[in-house]
């Protein structure tokens, strides 16, 4: 629960190692914020990486849960796991996900297995446990990241898109039924972003790094928007394309 200067306590980071995640930890993690859980799978890279957060709140208290992404059956215990850390849930990001970009999918389909597992199956059972601890403590919000690659799914990587497309979809209809709990979900579209893990690919239009996504959702958590863009320009951008013609969207590069 907020304090009397409306900081939130507890805040929790689901993909602990996440560059855009740590990036918004450390626009989100003020004075005032009392307990921060990082889930993760290397608890050590975990700490490593959020080790100058640490040093700039010393008064933190910081906890780390080990989890398995593409676990979906252990989402619930998880989710027990941290609250019975810190107790009620402020805010809990979710920033998960498997790219694989360049698989060759035709070679070997069961290559998807992982990252269908990762970005939707197992977070459709996060955000259903988050949701539910949220709703009986009547507050909350959970924060997921999603992508542009998820308005339409593109020929370049149709699994991660389509993941993208239903976990987004998902967590909208999520936000729906949650409505006067007291609980909220924000949907995040970032835009290519520069991190390790698109190192090496050809940037798109409109590229970001983590720290503008972090400041679009610092100021997102604050509203009561639904949906934040990365960059905003994107919405007006995906408005025009996810409705071209078909025929004249597979003509474009992408």
């Amino acid at each position: 629960m907020k304090n009397g200067v409306g900081v939130a306590q507890n805040i929790v980071l689901f993909g602990g190692t996440s560059e855009i995640g740590q990036s918004i930890l450390r626009r989100i993690v003020k004075p005032g914020v009392s307990r921060l859980v990082l889930v993760s799978r290397d608890i050590d890279a975990a700490s490593r990486v959020s080790q100058d957060l640490v040093d700039r709140h010393p008064e933190l208290d910081v906890h780390h849960v080990r989890y398995e992404a593409s676990d979906a059956a252990s989402m619930e215990h998880v989710v027990a796991e941290v609250a019975d850390s810190i107790g009620d849930i402020d805010i809990a990001v979710v920033a998960q996900g498997l790219l694989n970009e360049n698989v060759d999918y035709y070679a070997s389909p069961s290559a998807l297995i992982d990252v269908v597992n990762v970005n939707m199956t197992g977070e459709m059972v996060l955000l259903y446990a988050l949701a539910s601890r949220m709703r009986t403590q009547g507050y909350g919000k959970i924060v997921v990241l999603s992508s542009v690659a998820g308005e339409r799914v593109r020929r370049g990587n149709p699994v991660y898109g389509a993941t993208k497309a239903g976990v987004d979809g998902f967590a909208l209809a999520l936000d729906h039924e949650l409505a006067g709990s007291g609980a909220s979900v924000l949907v995040v579209r970032p835009g290519f972003v520069t991190t390790k893990m698109t190192t090496g690919m050809k940037k798109a239009p409109f590229s970001t790094n983590p720290e503008v996504v972090a400041q679009i959702v610092e100021k997102g958590i604050s509203s009561d928007k639904k949906i934040v863009w990365a960059p905003a320009p994107l919405h007006w951008m995906f408005l025009i394309l996810k409705n071209l013609p078909i025929a004249i969207w597979r003509r474009l590069p992408i």
